[in-house]
């Protein structure tokens, strides 16, 4: 399935990514990188961001911003894509893993679990959104809001994009409606 692309959102709308960075090499899903005496898998895991990857050996797990254990990963569209994100959690729940070596924070030492964790809380935030959307039809902002209360002022925007990525994704699965579900400031309700 294509995936919607959420117009007028920019990196200055809170994502923080270099538009002007172009990678040296492009790894494939599965390829190997090795030197001396290691060997690294590449594992495609779009989701936080389209090209995301993570680089695996012998149960160990770099799982850069994908699965972090002392937050949530943003889901931000354009380049975020929740349904994506779902599907790398799930695909890397599927394997064996002793520890995962996240781009930021301390290792995760029960890898089963936090993906246990990440997956349900992102389940519990989509049925909120829906149990939201029940009372009327409305934007990512206000859902946000209503989700996130007390939340400061700086991190408000990185709530309404995640908040979008799951409308998308929703939309997408014919959850949710909305005239123009690609636009940041779009309406949306139940079926």
């Amino acid at each position: 399935m294509q995936r919607l692309v959420a117009a007028g959102l920019s990196a200055a709308d809170g994502d923080g990514l270099d538009r002007d960075f172009v990678p040296d090499i492009r790894l494939a899903d599965g390829e190997t990188v090795s030197g001396g005496d290691w060997s690294l898998e590449v594992l495609h895991t779009p989701g936080h961001l389209g090209t995301h990857i993570c680089l695996a050996a012998e149960g160990m797990l770099f799982s850069g911003d994908h699965v972090m254990g002392w937050s949530t990963s943003i889901v931000s569209p354009p380049d975020g894509d929740m349904g994506a994100y779902m599907a790398s959690l799930g695909r890397l729940a599927a394997r064996n893993w002793t520890r995962f070596l996240p781009g930021h924070g301390d290792a995760i030492e029960d890898p089963a679990q936090r993906l246990h964790e990440l997956i349900a809380h992102r389940r519990q935030r989509e049925a909120q959104i829906l149990e939201s959307l029940a009372e009327g039809p409305q934007d990512a902002a206000r859902i946000a809001a209503r989700l996130y209360p007390g939340l400061t002022e700086r991190l408000r925007p990185a709530a309404r994009r995640n908040v979008l990525a799951h409308l998308i994704d929703l939309f997408e699965k014919s959850r949710v409606t909305s005239p123009d579900p690609a636009h940041p400031d779009a309406r949306f309700s139940l079926p």
